[in-house]
């Protein structure tokens, strides 16, 4: 079943349209004050320009920029003395995002979800499922999803915050499961490393089902023992 058959529609409220703006502002920031079209496609043609011409690592490296610019001073030191690793922490930030996210990708609720706590399983009410992600819909591409969403807001709770986050996007329904308290795995580990593009979406996938070039543009680079670690089943 094709996910893009049916689009979604969204009626934008004032909080929804005022939030797309300012994410928008600062992502043009980050690409010299370039123009862009009001609303969400506006949006996610920004995206688009912060991958032409970059690497995967420097797209991650933007967006981190773009989202360290949403943050007043100190807010790195009083997150992590607000909000230490803790069940509370995590479930409390598993509604903040399930509350106010909507308007970046469409409607979420909490959930339960199991947590590896130092090896010991929890069950936390720290999961967000996100419906049917309106970015990646939006989008279409794999490689965005990955490099400039995923990868950077992991990386920006879990190293800037300091509270660890996983996102598990699910490329068949465009869903994605965020459990906060749950450190990810390093990319070249995660099984959306191996993905491949959306066949319908993107003229890379047309050919043969090998993982999108875009999750990785230094992949060939690496050495092959990391690649067959990637490979292997979970």
């Amino acid at each position: 079943m094709d996910p893009f058959a049916t689009k979604e529609e969204y009626k934008d409220g004032w909080f929804d349209k005022f939030m797309v703006d300012y994410f928008a502002k600062q992502m043009s920031k980050q690409l010299g004050g370039k123009p862009y079209r009001p609303g969400y496609e506006g949006f996610v043609d920004l995206s688009k320009d912060i991958m032409k011409g970059r690497s995967s690592k420097q797209q991650r490296e933007t967006v981190s920029g773009v989202l360290g610019s949403l943050m007043p001073p100190q807010a790195s030191a009083r997150f992590r003395k607000w909000f230490p690793v803790s069940k509370w922490s995590a479930e409390t930030n598993a509604s903040i995002t399930a509350i106010f996210f909507k308007w970046l990708v469409g409607p979420l609720e909490t959930k339960e979800v199991e947590v590896d706590i130092e090896g010991e399983q929890k069950i936390w009410r720290s999961g967000v499922q996100i419906k049917k992600c309106r970015y990646l819909e939006q989008s279409g591409c794999v490689g965005m999803c990955i490099n400039m969403c995923k990868i950077p807001t992991e990386d920006f709770f879990t190293n800037q915050f300091g509270l660890p986050l996983t996102m598990n996007p699910n490329f068949e329904d465009l869903s994605c499961e965020m459990i906060f308290g749950q450190k990810a795995l390093p990319l070249e580990q995660d099984e959306v490393y191996k993905q491949p593009c959306f066949a319908h979406e993107c003229k890379l996938g047309d050919r043969e089902p090998t993982p999108c070039p875009k999750i990785d543009t230094e992949r060939k680079s690496k050495p092959d023992v990391e690649l067959g670690a990637a490979a292997a089943p979970s």
